[in-house]
């Protein structure tokens, strides 16, 4: 049985986070890291913007809330703008996936739709067309790659970004989001809130996703997942590869 590396849920600001993505990917296309998959939250609230996505708001880089600066970073992948406040974030590094780039999706996000049915939701993928790139909210609309409820509210989104036969496929999971700080952001109503039935709130909710998307992902990529943190030399190397924070546009 394949052996990936399972990462323990991180909490850092979301220039690390990212940074810590481009890293696993850059080490496993060079043959120097096993897959992997992490789960991870951003502190402070950060706004991360899909790799080409050049239009937002110049006022995005001033935001704050309760006292703190919203970060402005932006993601080794595609899509639009993200708001990561309230969410969880899960990120898959492997390779050996073919077929075209949506039917790798569903691949990867195979995991997802079996965890979440273990908690008691039924996902299925979005339907929407090129439009939305038009809009630089990424929950404003839900394409293929993207997971929704039976009423069209979209539980994840998926940015994904392909080195060779290399993958990284990240996504957000709105547990808890602040609405006003949605509104805020983006200048509209927030989407209507998920109804997660379970009882955990908080941390203690998020630690049962992530168990139960764990669960999932052994079974669904057919691997053994070993838990292990990054090491010092790690840290160092990834800290050195942070990249610069976004500019105004």
């Amino acid at each position: 049985m394949k052996v990936w590396r399972l990462i323990p849920l991180l909490e850092a600001p979301g220039q690390v986070q990212m940074a810590i993505d481009e890293w696993l990917l850059n080490q496993h296309q060079q043959g120097l890291h096993p897959p992997a998959l992490r789960f991870y939250t951003w502190s402070p609230p950060a706004i991360s913007l899909g790799y080409h996505q050049r239009q937002y708001p110049a006022s995005w880089h001033h935001l704050t809330w309760q006292g703190t600066s919203v970060e402005l970073v932006r993601r080794p992948t595609g899509g639009r703008a993200v708001l990561h406040q309230g969410d969880l974030t899960y990120a898959v590094v492997t390779s050996g996936f073919s077929g075209r780039r949506l039917q790798v999706y569903e691949k990867i996000c195979e995991f997802l739709i079996q965890g979440w049915r273990s908690l008691g939701l039924e996902l299925h993928y979005g339907s929407a067309g090129r439009g939305y790139i038009h809009n630089p909210n990424c929950f404003s609309t839900a394409t293929g790659a993207d997971l929704v409820l039976a009423d069209g509210t979209k539980l994840i989104g998926s940015a994904q970004l392909q080195r060779g036969n290399t993958i990284l496929q990240h996504g957000s999971m709105r547990l808890e989001p602040e609405t006003k700080l949605f509104t805020q952001v983006f200048g509209e109503a927030a989407p209507s809130p998920v109804d997660i039935p379970v009882t955990q709130r908080g941390e203690a909710l998020i630690q049962t996703v992530v168990d139960a998307m764990t669960e999932a992902a052994t079974h669904c990529f057919g691997v053994q997942l070993v838990t292990q943190p990054f090491s010092e030399t790690e840290w160092q190397a990834i800290l050195t590869a942070k990249p610069a924070p976004t500019s105004e546009p």
